[in-house]
């Protein structure tokens, strides 16, 4: 039964795809669907984008183990912060300026908001490094829970990693970005209908909520502010309230510098569509990653601790476990759940790279004029090259998913996020202070990649890769505005021309 639904919606998925590949002829539609798309598609474009196998099998694990049910709050975070800020503050201004300065990628408009080609080179360079890894964490999650369902049938880890390339790169190969929006509805549906069924059948496996919540009460805490104390995983801060936020701030601020994400507000149909948008995909994330989280809370009474005060069967595989005991029917909506959350977001990952690769790498430095063709053509190719180099990373499996996303996470927002969200609303940012802020993410994240440091400051542990992303985000909120006041500003005129984009109403 599993693997039947599974193999009619992959079917489903890759009949979209080819639906669309007689639609994406230019590369304005293969990279932003024409920029036609409604709000509801757009909206669930955002949210499937957002939420993967990541965080319903890495993250809801890894913080629900750490937090108990404490770890809502990260999902709640994602849906105000992430979703509802995003889309109320960056919406508009996103979708206006990218429009008025003919800008397809992240990278091209930095390029020509800021007047300057190597600014675009190195944050095209920045962005397809660095999604390499987030992309090899959504495998790796998804993998994980494929092992779970379809161990009965041979299928290894491994085995599981390849499959998932393969589907990946045959939809989004044909269709590009409409392929990618539409898919998105219909997975994002199947996640709404799926995330309400998992959770009530999951608890139901103790006995329901109230005798859940008894259990996960009796767990003595060994680690953080209320070490000692039962009850602190069903407190309402948690037991490290602390690091929590660290939690809270890569996942949820970090969406506004994600170039995956943002590329949604620049697809959206009109500015009317926008406020529709704000609203469906805040509802959206409250359903999906308040669930995830919530359901990641209760791990603890899944799975036994070993003597370090971890789970024996280690973070990533606490959610699958807990789904073990399910019947074949719900086992088979858990894994048709994630594997929408995740191949929408794998879609758009190796779109968003290729797209850039190809837009702000390989034809500004070629001598000869690609045709719309011959465009399209090199960024399918790159769609390949770039889900190989994922999948080599994913075959790894002693990585841990939230390390994998944290430093990805961390080095693109870090980057991006001061340079986009100040690019945006304020015209004295200066081209040093986006060099100065790139280097300075990007240095960090390497190099503490390279030497795994043990930093931890006031309880704040910055040896976790999400919080020392979380931490780069914020401090470059702080460096750009600060370098741009005593640095070199542009010629007024030029940026008071792309602000006059803002005046005009649609």
């Amino acid at each position: 039964m599993i693997l039947g639904i599974t193999v009619v919606y992959i079917l489903f998925v890759i009949g979209i795809g080819v639906y669309f590949t007689r639609k994406s002829k230019t590369v304005s539609d293969f990279v932003l669907g024409g920029r036609t798309l409604g709000p509801w598609i757009t909206a669930f474009a955002y949210g499937t984008s957002y939420f993967s196998a990541v965080v319903f099998v890495g993250y809801a694990g890894k913080f629900g183990w750490s937090y108990g049910m404490a770890a809502t709050w990260i999902g709640l975070g994602n849906a105000f912060i992430g979703s509802l800020m995003a889309w109320a503050i960056m919406g508009r201004r996103t979708r206006v300026m990218t429009h008025h300065l003919h800008s397809a990628t992240m990278p091209e408009f930095f390029g020509k908001r800021y007047l300057s080609k190597p600014i675009k080179i190195i944050a095209a360079a920045i962005v397809f490094i660095f999604l390499i890894p987030y992309t090899a964490s959504v495998y790796n999650g998804l993998s994980r829970l494929f092992e779970m369902a379809f161990k009965d049938y041979g299928l290894t880890y491994e085995h599981c990693v390849i499959g998932m390339a393969v589907i990946t790169a045959a939809y989004v190969i044909l269709g590009g970005y409409k392929a990618t929006a539409y898919n998105d509805f219909f997975q994002g549906i199947f996640m709404l209908v799926g995330i309400v069924a998992v959770i009530g059948a999951t608890l139901s496996l103790k006995g329901g909520f109230y005798e859940a919540v008894t259990e996960l009460s009796m767990i003595e805490n060994t680690k953080g502010n209320l070490a000692g104390a039962n009850g602190a995983f069903t407190s309402m801060l948690g037991p490290d309230p602390i690091n929590l936020v660290g939690v809270v701030i890569l996942t949820s601020l970090g969406t506004w510098g994600l170039p995956q994400m943002v590329h949604k507000f620049y697809t959206i149909k009109d500015e009317k569509a926008i406020k529709a948008g704000t609203v469906v995909s805040t509802v959206f994330a409250v359903i999906i990653a308040g669930g995830c989280y919530f359901l990641g809370g209760f791990g603890r009474i899944f799975a036994n601790v070993d003597s370090a005060g971890n789970p024996e069967i280690g973070f990533d595989n606490i959610i699958p476990s807990m789904m073990e005991q399910l019947p074949a029917l719900l086992i088979g909506i858990v894994v048709v759940l994630v594997l929408s959350a995740s191949m929408s977001t794998l879609s758009a990952l190796v779109l968003t790279s290729s797209s850039t690769l190809t837009l702000d790498l390989i034809k500004p430095f070629s001598k000869k004029e690609f045709s719309e063709k011959s465009t399209l053509n090199i960024m399918r190719i790159f769609i390949g090259i770039f889900i190989l180099a994922s999948f080599l990373i994913a075959l790894n499996k002693t990585t841990l998913i939230t390390d994998l996303m944290g430093y990805s996470w961390g080095a693109l927002a870090g980057a991006f996020l001061a340079p986009f969200l100040y690019g945006l609303f304020w015209k004295k940012v200066t081209k040093a202070a986006v060099y100065i802020n790139f280097f300075f993410a990007t240095f960090v994240t390497v190099l503490h990649l390279i030497i795994k440091p043990k930093w931890i400051i006031a309880g704040f542990n910055l040896a976790s890769p999400v919080n020392l992303g979380a931490a780069i985000m914020i401090i470059g909120l702080i460096i750009v505005p600060l370098i741009s006041l005593i640095t070199p500003k542009f010629e007024k005129e030029k940026v008071d021309e792309m602000f006059e984009c803002y005046a005009k109403a649609e």
